[in-house]
């Protein structure tokens, strides 16, 4: 069977490779075959091919963080049957099967698309968790974030209209303003001159901007800072500038400002597995009920992950690239 193998660090369509490898087998006492029929390219994929993430310390390695399929044989001892759909909590997920403890696998709603599936392991639950567990956010709060046309600013969007809370957001191309207004954006601006004018003029002076949510670090950790409010928090989760976090103690300790981070892999080992499922039938349920939507752009099956892994690193893309094992969805 074909899988995906990181062979170098390097530009990430030059860093993998698809192989050929040994079929997994049947699975033993506690564990689970399933195969994988979509899986979403994330950001984070692509930093950990270009060494710039937490990824495999040995090469080469198999990856994939996302990876969603169906259950094809269970060994004693599994709460799982052949034909359940499911999310692999594996990072190495790129593969036409794996085999693994029946733990890494969470059973999913066979209603849920493949195409969602495929996007449910990261990006949605760091979007929810980031606006529900650092600020106590009331309806009528505002949220400002960085990065707002990525995967996790989409769902920010979505999810905090859902509750009330208002979003001022930072992109970089100009016909995103109009696209971020459509899915439910309150401000969109352009990330050039002074972008706390900008946001105070649009939300109101006196607007309570309590949360920052930062994807890039460096001085963009430091603009999203000048947005907030007293006693706000900036959240950064994301690598993206390669530099560190930028507050000043003017923030800190004249406005009394937070900075923290968020990493879901930190989140899911130090939460209990019944919470951890309950979240992911929570965030299946936004998918399935139009609270989320998020377009992909194009599918490719393992054998042009070359490909795809180009098509991921470009800019100005429309949606999500996914690869899909066994074919077209």
């Amino acid at each position: 069977m074909l899988a995906v193998q990181l062979q170098r660090h390097a530009r990430p369509d030059l860093a993998c490779a698809s192989v050929e490898v040994p079929d997994p087998g049947a699975p033993g006492p506690g564990e689970a075959v399933v195969a994988i029929r979509a899986a979403a390219i994330n950001p984070a994929d692509l930093l950990i091919f270009e060494g710039r993430y937490p990824g495999p310390e040995e090469l080469p390695a198999f990856v994939g963080i996302e990876g969603a399929g169906e259950v094809l044989a269970v060994g004693e001892g599994v709460d799982l049957a052949p034909g359940d759909h499911v999310l692999s909590l594996g990072r190495a997920n790129w593969a036409e099967r794996v085999k693994a403890e029946a733990g890494q696998f969470i059973r999913i709603p066979k209603s849920l698309a493949w195409r969602d599936a495929a996007q449910l392991k990261a990006n949605p639950p760091s979007a929810h968790l980031m606006l529900s567990q650092y600020v106590d956010l009331q309806p009528g709060d505002w949220v400002v974030q960085n990065a707002a046309n990525s995967a996790v600013g989409r769902h920010i969007i979505r999810f905090a209209r859902a509750r009330g809370l208002k979003t001022a957001n930072i992109v970089r191309r100009t016909p995103l303003i109009e696209e971020l207004t459509a899915l439910g954006a309150d401000v969109v601006v352009i990330d050039e001159g002074d972008i706390a004018a900008k946001i105070r003029d649009a939300a109101g002076a006196e607007a309570p901007i309590r949360l920052g949510i930062d994807a890039i670090g460096g001085a963009a950790t430091s603009i999203l800072a000048d947005c907030l409010s007293d006693g706000g928090t900036v959240v950064n989760y994301g690598f993206i500038s390669g530099e560190a976090c930028r507050m000043t103690p003017y923030h800190t300790v004249i406005h009394g400002l937070t900075l923290t981070g968020f990493w879901l892999v930190g989140y899911m080992r130090s939460t209990p597995r019944f919470e951890i499922e309950a979240m992911y039938a929570e965030m299946a349920r936004a998918f399935e009920e139009g609270v989320l939507v998020s377009p992909v752009e194009a599918e490719y099956t393992l054998d042009r992950a070359t490909e795809a892994l180009a098509h991921a690193h470009a800019e100005s893309r429309g949606g999500k690239i996914l690869l899909t094992p066994h074919g077209a969805l």
